[in-house]
């Protein structure tokens, strides 16, 4: 089935420094989201790229948030300027609208879903890391809001091999498209 481009967009998410020099130290770890991102962009499908980020100091951060607390008062966090800027591989392109998010899902404080309503987007396309952190936080919470949705299977990294195969196996499918990026953009 072919997607209707115009109400399509492909999220790029939590490609950012500091987290594909995490997950991704291997240049090559990337080769998915490129391809993905050329397909989008040749086929005139909307890109956006989601990151986290946080006030200096992290004060919107709370410290019992027990992914993000160890920020709190730390004027240098790893989220800070340089980390959170999209790697550049990925190269965002200045008609691309990056949107900074403060907790997991793409769209916890951020305006990704006014973006979305605005441009009359209803369907999206997930790919980021890590597939257990934005992927799943993004796509339940797209599901929720009536997004129809796809996974790129290999666009998608976790530092769990186990935990990404079962997410994109078991847990993905009952409420998104799980396609490679291949598939996807043969399907363009």
């Amino acid at each position: 089935m072919t997607e209707n481009r115009g109400s399509t967009a492909l999220l790029m998410m939590d490609v950012q420094n500091v987290i594909v020099s995490r997950y991704a130290p291997e240049e090559e770890m990337l080769d998915p989201f490129r391809r993905a991102l050329d397909a989008a962009r040749s086929h005139g499908i909307p890109v956006i790229f989601v990151r986290v980020g946080f006030r200096p100091d992290a004060v919107n951060v709370s410290s019992r948030n027990k992914m993000f607390g160890r920020l709190v008062g730390m004027p240098d966090h790893p989220q800070a300027e340089q980390g959170a800027q999209i790697h550049a591989s990925l190269n965002a392109r200045s008609d691309e609208p990056v949107v900074t998010k403060v907790r997991v899902s793409a769209f916890a404080g951020s305006d990704l879903e006014v973006l979305l309503r605005s441009q009359g987007i209803d369907t999206l396309i997930l790919s980021g890391i890590a597939t257990s952190g934005v992927v799943l936080s993004t796509l339940r919470e797209a599901a929720d809001k009536d997004y129809k949705l796809t996974v790129l299977s290999d666009a998608c990294i976790d530092s769990d091999p186990d935990v990404h195969r079962i997410l994109i196996e078991k847990i993905f499918p009952v409420q998104a498209d799980v396609q490679t990026v291949d598939e996807w953009t043969n399907k363009l």
